[in-house]
């Protein structure tokens, strides 16, 4: 299913604006593959965006968040008086929603898109043997060994394996906390001993070499999301880039203080003084919080802001994704030969 790249290289899907048309075009257009991020947007967005990248006749893939509304409690309550005491600012508990999740699958089998992906969770088996029907690739997150086991079980024609290097949110099919934190390489060799589907490595790769690492370690490919953000065609925010290649910030960690399911971003403030208190229940925290990142942003605030990135955001790049992709590849092929 990956034979038709190139280049063993996908572009991550990223939420939150990061992932553009552009982005994804500029990707695939330079022998990768790039994604669009369904999760957060409306029906009708992400149908402009597939639209968009359809015209284009490129390879190019969608990502979608499986639905997970945590259950409310107390904990939530006493979250949301502590956020509005600290930042006087009244701020609204939604009801649960499920990211228009029918509307979305509906858009992605309609325009028959080549690479479908999901994340925190594995769609049924119905599901997916309806995408593979119309001709989709079928690719599901996982972090661990019987996550894998249940895409496989559940049709999935492909796994992207994510390691604890990983930026932003861990992909658990259950929003707790996990066992342990298995590296990257680790996760490869202990999923390849008993999966024989292909493997879509991820998680704090940038450069050639980490590429050629994780291909002889056993995937068939690998996906990057942080050596992408700072490019020109990276819908991340100016002060997001900042913050990425300043000395601002000397580190990352997870935290569940923005969203209520750990992700990994740049270790600031808000991170720090919250994270014991807040609740494992997403998205409710996730919209909770929104109005506060947003001021930040307005304020150019990247102590109040989430800044997902994985453990090696020190080597970002800046340029063109085919700056960026052509040093990978060179790299790449350097270390082949």
């Amino acid at each position: 299913m990956l034979n038709e790249l190139k280049y063993p290289i996908i572009q991550a899907p990223m939420a939150g604006g990061v992932s553009t048309v552009k982005l994804a075009l500029a990707v695939s257009h330079n022998g990768g593959l790039g994604f669009l991020a369904a999760g957060y947007k409306t029906p009708e967005v992400i149908e402009q965006e597939i639209l968009e990248c359809d015209a284009a006749a490129l390879p190019f893939g969608v990502n979608l968040f499986v639905p997970q509304n945590d259950t409310m409690n107390e904990a939530l309550y006493l979250y949301q008086h502590r956020l509005e005491e600290d930042f006087q600012k009244k701020l609204t508990i939604q009801e649960p929603h499920d990211d228009f999740w029918a509307e979305k699958l509906e858009l992605v089998m309609k325009y028959k898109v080549p690479y479908v992906s999901f994340t925190f969770g594995c769609p049924s088996k119905e599901i997916i043997e309806r995408l593979k029907r119309i001709g989709s690739h079928v690719i599901v997150t996982v972090t661990n060994l019987s996550e894998a086991k249940i895409a496989v079980n559940n049709g999935a024609d492909a796994i992207c394996l994510q390691g604890m290097e990983a930026g932003g949110h861990r992909a658990t099919f259950q929003n707790a906390d996990e066992a342990s934190y298995v590296s990257l390489l680790n996760l490869i060799y202990t999923i390849r001993k008993e999966i024989r589907i292909p493997t879509i490595a991820a998680g704090g790769m940038m450069n050639g070499k980490d590429i050629h690492l994780a291909l002889c370690a056993g995937a068939d490919a690998v996906q990057l999301g942080t050596a992408f953000l700072c490019t020109d065609e990276s819908g991340a925010n100016p002060i997001y880039k900042q913050a990425l290649q300043s000395d601002q910030f000397s580190e990352t960690a997870l935290t569940r203080a923005f969203t209520g399911r750990l992700a990994r971003g740049l270790k600031n403030d808000f991170m720090s003084t919250y994270e014991s208190s807040a609740p494992a229940i997403y998205p409710a925290v996730h919209t909770l919080t929104q109005p506060i990142r947003a001021k930040a942003l307005k304020d150019q605030n990247p102590h109040a802001m989430s800044l997902w990135a994985s453990t090696r955001f020190k080597e970002i790049k800046q340029g063109t994704v085919k700056d960026v992709f052509e040093q990978l590849t060179k790299e790449l092929i350097l270390c082949q030969s």
